[in-house]
This record gives structure tokens, C-alpha cells and sequence, in this order.
């Protein structure tokens, strides 16, 4: 940043020119940041804000970690780019360190620019091995915003583009607190969800399903930890009806839960894994899908029709290699684990007891939801379902009041989430547990007692 440089005029020039993605272009007030360290990023007037967004739920190793800084560096100074048709030695080096951390036999790496075109060539991969066309996917749920992976994502951000025509069939994934089983317990939830979603292959007819795609938690769509035995009883469907089973870590993948792939916690290996983000921690834009022996044999004398410019680009993959190894040697991954047991779900859970706004707390490592209520009877949202304008108010606020007090929150529909970086420290968790504790009474004005 040169000395010169003034906040304003960022701010008019991105206004000028840039067109933000999920925005009413006059609408939005963007905050120019000036720079970023660890778990803070900060403003051209010094207003410091501690990161429980990390961005987009993707800077796992922290803002300007050095090590991953001085591998771009190196990188960039040594081969900058190559096509994806040469044998590179950090790209091989990213595959491999990858498919070491996969479960199973997902030892082969196609790499991809970011998780939505991870996304799109597992559903591709999975069409083409089965022979078949129809892939089923959660209401709660998102995948990106690409042609095939925007149609699997539940939310409401697919119905502008929904072509209803995309072969994909939704169905209702678990989740007690709002449970459409009418469950009363995790068993009885996993079971009905199971059931519900062994009679939607029945009536779909189990020939025509190519895949089952989940993520393994959902995470912009509420962080619902699956109930034990869900994520088995999947697989177990899948093996059945000749069924490829696919689980997006887009989100949840590289640490963010306390593990390196969420799907560690209920030891089930899928047929793909979808991952990007916490790859490289969105250093350079990486993603990609890791493939298991039988899926990628298919492709063995048969050309893949897949591909694009920038697989394995050498600066995403040095910034991979870079991330993963300082993971393993600073025990970033175990760091998530013990901040998320220690201090964030008994810290949350103590916000859950003071604040009648918040409903439930859920979540595993440094990946948290909070869903925000007016009444903790009857669970009303803060807000309704894809709430806007006037509608949104209280959320609105929520989470202006965050950002006042120097948390930036990551703030979706009802609920907000708590995913700081996973090299986040015990002393930064308490500081943002804090803020939020006082934000929360923003939200607590708008409950049924107030």
C-alpha cells in the first residue's frame, strides 16, 4: 500500500467499477480494508476488526501467515504458471500431500480454481461412471454457484437461476432443532431422515441416480452437525443402489471442524470429496475433487471431458503445499480442535443461557452457528426465511452492532456463525465471545419478552 492511498478513494474507485457478487449494485457500502495479520484485519482509519468470518469461512491458517507468503513468493520468483497437461513438482507435491489426508482410497487430485468447479466435474464424474443423470442434494444446503452446482444448492440464491430442469432432486437432510421428521431425539432424527431419504431413491427410481452429494456439515446453510449414523446410513444407500456418494469439505475440509476432513468424525469414506477453500486458506483461488480408485479407473483409457486453464496452477499449488505442511507442523488442526472443546462451545453455551435471542448453539471445532429466535418456545426465527429489507431488520442490526464493537461477523438469515481462523488463540476467542456477547443484546430487544 503506497502512503498516498486513502480509504475514499478505494472505495470510489471499487464503486466505479467493481460489480460484487449477491449484490444490488447501488445498494452496498463495501468496508475498504488495508490490510490484514493472523486473526485481524483492518481499515484505512485503523478501525481493527477481529475476524470470526475468516472471509468466507476460508482463511483457516489465518490472514498473511509467513511461511505461506514466502512459498508464493519463491513460487512466483521460480515458475509462475504452467498448463495443466505438464508433470509440475509442487502440483504433484499438493496432490499427494492431499491424498494423504483423504480417507480411503481417494488417492487421485483434480485440481479446479475454487469448490463450485469442484463441484461441477464430482457431479460429472459421478454422471459418467454410472451412466446415469439425476443427483440429489438437501434443501439445506449450498454448492456453489456455477451451472450444475447453483441447482443443487437448497437455499434461496437458486431460485433465479433454477432451470428445474437440471436433473437434481432435493430432499430434507437432518436437523433436529428444526426437525421435519417431527423427531424428538438424535436417534429418532437420523432414523426418519434415513427413511425419508431411502423412499425419495424408491420413487425416484435408484437406476436414474448418478450421485448423493452432502456436505459433510452444512455450513452456509446453518452448521448442522449430522446425528451419528446418518452419513453411514447414506453410505450404506448408496452402496445398495449402485449410487455415488459425493461430500462437499468446500467448507468444512482442512480443519475447520477439529479434523482434516469433517467426514473423520463418523469415519465414512464417500467416492469423492469435493474441497477448496481451507486448501491454501484462499491464498491463490484452489479447488478440486479427490477421486477413488474404482471412479477414477473409469477414466483410465477413456479421455475425461473435463478441464480448464488454470488446474494445479503452480502459485495455488506452492500456497497448498505451504498451507498443509504448516498445519502439520504448528498442529493448526489440533489447535481447532482444543479452542472449539475449550473455550468456544462452553463460551457459546454460556451466551446461550444469558441471551433469550439464542435458540441453539451447535457446531465442532472452529465452526459454530448460533440460530437466533424471538422466542425460545416456539423457536420463531429472528428473522423469516430469506428475510430482506425491513424484514431483516433485527439481523441488520445484529450484526451492525458486531462490527461497531470490532467483531466482524459472519451473519446469515437467522443466524450467526463463529468461524474464526483456525490458528485463532484462546485469548482471541475469549476477546470475540465477548463482543458477540454484547452484540447479542441487539438481538435480545427483538425477542417475544422484550
Amino acid at each position: 500500500m503506497t502512503p498516498h492511498v486513502t480509504g475514499a478513494a478505494v472505495k470510489a474507485a471499487d464503486r466505479a467499477h467493481v460489480f460484487h457478487s449477491w449484490s444490488a449494485q447501488a445498494l452496498i457500502d463495501p468496508l475498504a480494508v488495508a490490510g490484514a495479520e493472523g486473526s485481524y484485519f483492518w481499515d484505512y482509519d485503523g478501525n481493527r476488526f477481529l475476524d470470526f468470518s475468516s472471509q468466507l469461512v476460508n482463511t483457516n491458517i489465518g490472514h498473511q501467515h509467513p511461511k505461506v507468503v514466502a512459498a508464493i513468493q519463491e513460487q512466483a520468483a521460480r515458475l509462475c504458471t504452467l498448463a495443466p497437461g505438464f508433470a509440475v513438482d509442487v502440483r504433484s507435491e499438493a496432490a499427494r500431500l492431499i491424498a494423504e489426508r483423504t480417507p480411503g482410497d481417494l488417492d487421485k487430485i483434480f485440481f479446479t480454481n475454487g469448490g463450485a468447479e469442484a463441484v461441477e466435474n464430482a457431479v460429472r464424474m459421478a454422471r459418467l461412471h454410472t451412466g446415469r443423470q439425476k443427483v440429489l442434494s438437501t434443501y439445506r444446503s449450498y454448492h456453489g454457484a456455477t451451472a450444475a452446482a447453483i441447482n443443487l444448492t437448497g437455499d434461496p440464491r437458486r431460485w433465479p437461476s433454477d432451470t428445474a430442469a437440471a436433473g437434481v432432486v432435493h430432499f430434507w437432510g437432518p436437523f433436529l432443532y428444526r426437525s421435519p421428521f417431527h423427531a424428538t431425539t438424535e436417534a429418532e432424527e437420523c432414523e426418519r431422515a434415513l427413511a425419508h431419504l431411502a423412499d425419495t431413491i424408491a420413487f425416484e427410481g435408484p437406476a436414474t441416480i448418478a450421485a448423493i452429494i452432502l456436505e459433510s456439515v452444512p455450513g452456509t446453510a446453518g452448521i448442522m452437525t449430522p446425528p451419528a449414523g446418518y452419513l453411514a446410513g447414506v453410505r450404506e444407500l448408496c452402496d445398495r443402489n449402485g449410487i455415488v456418494f459425493i461430500l462437499d469439505e468446500v467448507m468444512s475440509g482442512f480443519g475447520r471442524t477439529g479434523k482434516w476432513f469433517a467426514a473423520e468424525h463418523w469415519d465414512v469414506t464417500p467416492d469423492l470429496i469435493t474441497f477448496a477453500k481451507g486448501v491454501n486458506s484462499g491464498y491463490v483461488p484452489l479447488g478440486g475433487v479427490a477421486i477413488s480408485a474404482a471412479i477414477a479407473e473409469t477414466f483410465a483409457t477413456r479421455p475425461y471431458p473435463g478441464g480448464l486453464t488454470y488446474s494445479g496452477h503452480p502459485l495455488a499449488c506452492a500456497a497448498a503445499v505451504a498451507t498443509i505442511n504448516t498445519m502439520e507442523e504448528e498442529g493448526i488442526v489440533d489447535n481447532a480442535a482444543r479452542i472449539g472443546a475449550e473455550v468456544i462451545a462452553p463460551g457459546l453455551a454460556a451466551i446461550a443461557e444469558r441471551h433469550p435471542s439464542v435458540g441453539e448453539v451447535r457446531g465442532l471445532g472452529t465452526f459454530w452457528a448460533l440460530e437466533l429466535v424471538r422466542d425460545k418456545e416456539t423457536r420463531e426465527p429472528l428473522v423469516p426465511y430469506n428475510a430482506a429489507g425491513a424484514a431483516n431488520a433485527p439481523m441488520a442490526e445484529f450484526a451492525a452492532a458486531c462490527k461497531t464493537s470490532g467483531l466482524w461477523p459472519f451473519v446469515n438469515m437467522n443466524r450467526t456463525h463463529v468461524v474464526p481462523p483456525c490458528t485463532v488463540t484462546e485469548t482471541e476467542a475469549k476477546e470475540g465471545l465477548a463482543l458477540l456477547d454484547e452484540a447479542l443484546s441487539v438481538a435480545d430487544r427483538h425477542t417475544a419478552g422484550a
